[in-house]
């Protein structure tokens, strides 16, 4: 019998591990079909700090989170062998040094066979794993949802960073273009390039105000077809959301996706060949209320509900 979440109706939800959704703890990924790993790590941000705290606070209000799908009829734990793996141990004064222990725990980890699911921690985090990902897979496909492209050359002369982590990854071939898609996009740029100069790599771009109002079940299905079976990597910032979604995030940009649009999007590219993802962005000292990281608890579990394996209606 696969691991379960400790149900709220044996220990209640305020006690018990601080694990994701109170799941065992792992020291390896031996056995494991999932993986949660925190990377709690803000030294990546050009603005508001604080994600260091976000996979502490990911894990807490995954309490509330109970193991059925309701709505999808996705049962994730009885088809897959979860656990919760602990954080990485960055080096918090160093951001190039972090990078560096984040690829070598993800090569060590993926030197067995499965999923892994990270809770940040900043975007910087995204690069290292797809490093160790692509060693493992070659490039990717990837589903980056995001009110930011990412895609600087430099920040303060940093050439790694929260902001140039898809230009890196294009560099270094570690994602096939012409099956990235960026969702969400919107803000203001420096120049017009900030939002077109992807496009000329082949990256697909979506931006927010294209978005408004309207369903992202038929987008999802356009995704889905266009990356067919190729491995794919998902990344969800969680300022993708409208900050009166989820306020306590780095660089929030109004205008935003609801939580029913994410929920959408991500039911809407079940079937694709998930081969890890990750959620980051959750800065708890800018929303006390703990709802951004409750949102991203949930988002999570999203994801994990439509992993290859889960059964899903």
């Amino acid at each position: 019998m696969p691991n379960q979440p400790i149900s709220g109706n044996d220990l209640a939800r305020f006690a018990g591990p601080q694990t994701f959704m109170r799941l065992p703890e792992a020291e390896t990924p031996e056995g494991l079909d999932v993986g949660f790993i925190g990377i709690p790590m803000d030294i990546g941000t050009s603005w508001r700090s604080g994600t260091r705290m976000g996979p502490k606070q990911v894990r807490e209000q995954s309490a509330m989170i109970r193991p059925y799908n309701i709505q999808t009829g996705a049962a994730p734990f009885d088809a897959l062998q979860c656990a919760d793996l602990g954080d990485v141990a960055i080096n918090t004064f160093s951001l190039s040094d972090s990078l560096r222990i984040i690829t070598e725990t993800y090569d060590k980890h993926l030197k067995h066979n499965f999923i892994p699911m990270t809770l940040g921690g900043d975007h910087s985090l995204t690069l290292p794993i797809l490093r160790s990902i692509a060693k493992k897979h070659g490039p990717v496909a990837l589903v980056h949802v995001d009110a930011h492209a990412d895609v600087n050359d430099e920040m303060f002369g940093e050439r790694e960073t929260h902001g140039t982590v898809f230009r890196r990854a294009y560099e270094e071939n570690l994602i096939t273009p012409s099956k990235v898609y960026q969702i969400g996009l919107r803000g203001t740029g420096y120049t017009s390039e900030d939002f077109t100069e992807a496009e000329g790599w082949g990256f697909n771009t979506v931006l927010a105000k294209d978005l408004w109002h309207k369903s992202l079940t038929p987008l999802a299905k356009t995704i889905k077809d266009a990356i067919g079976d190729q491995p794919c990597y998902i990344t969800y910032d969680i300022d993708s959301l409208d900050p009166a979604y989820a306020p306590g995030t780095g660089t929030p940009e109004i205008g935003g996706l609801t939580t029913p649009q994410a929920m959408e999007l991500i039911r809407g590219i079940n079937g694709l060949n998930i081969v890890g993802c990750d959620l980051v962005e959750v800065s708890p000292p800018y929303d006390p209320s703990g709802n951004t990281a409750l949102t991203g608890a949930n988002l999570m579990f999203e994801l994990l509900s439509i992993l290859p394996g889960v059964p899903y209606r």
